[in-house]
């Protein structure tokens, strides 16, 4: 044999050497289908538990504003009678000094009945008398005089107009006059 046969055949024999040896297994990551389905079952639990604590914050949130707007639906209408019931108030006074008494007591009556009906609503009147402390966050001051006396310098002396709340809410604070 030639130099050249003999040196081909060595090639051809270290090839099919190398063809014929397995082929090691390259080190790729194989990772249990157990272990991935367990990663994948955790991120939606996660998930659901996150979606399923928004939407119960969403529900109370709702509810709180439904409950708010059913206490104030009626605000605009309450507070357009209270011009009606100063009105009431105010006649009742002047009534009062009439002899008639079926009158005064009709119009008692009425005037009973309306204050308990917007009372049945959620108004209530804020009680303000002579003599108490101003406080500009409860009260509105029209207007100061001179104190009439010492124990009145920065208290309440009259009270022109009522105050109101509805539920827990002030609708008009009570306008007073204070004493300087």
């Amino acid at each position: 044999m030639s130099k050249k046969n003999k040196n081909t055949e060595d090639v051809k024999d270290q090839v099919e050497e190398v063809l014929d040896t397995p082929v090691e297994e390259t080190e790729t990551e194989k990772v249990d289908p157990v272990t991935e389905l367990k990663e994948e079952l955790d991120k939606e639990k996660d998930k659901f538990l996150r979606l399923f604590a928004e939407f119960e914050n969403y529900k109370k949130r709702t509810s709180k504003e439904r409950l708010e707007l059913f206490k104030t639906a009626s605000q605009d209408v309450i507070q357009s009678m209270l011009p009606v019931l100063d009105d009431f108030d105010r006649a009742s006074k002047e009534i009062e000094k009439s002899e008639d008494k079926n009158l005064i007591k009709g119009v008692e009556l009425i005037h009973n009945k309306l204050k308990e009906t917007l009372k049945s609503k959620g108004l209530s009147e804020v009680e303000v008398i002579a003599g108490d402390t101003f406080n500009a966050d409860d009260h509105e001051a029209i207007t100061q005089i001179p104190a009439p006396s010492d124990d009145l310098k920065g208290k309440i002396v009259d009270v022109i107009e009522k105050g109101y709340k509805l539920g827990d809410k002030v609708i008009r604070f009570p306008k007073v006059v204070t004493g300087q």
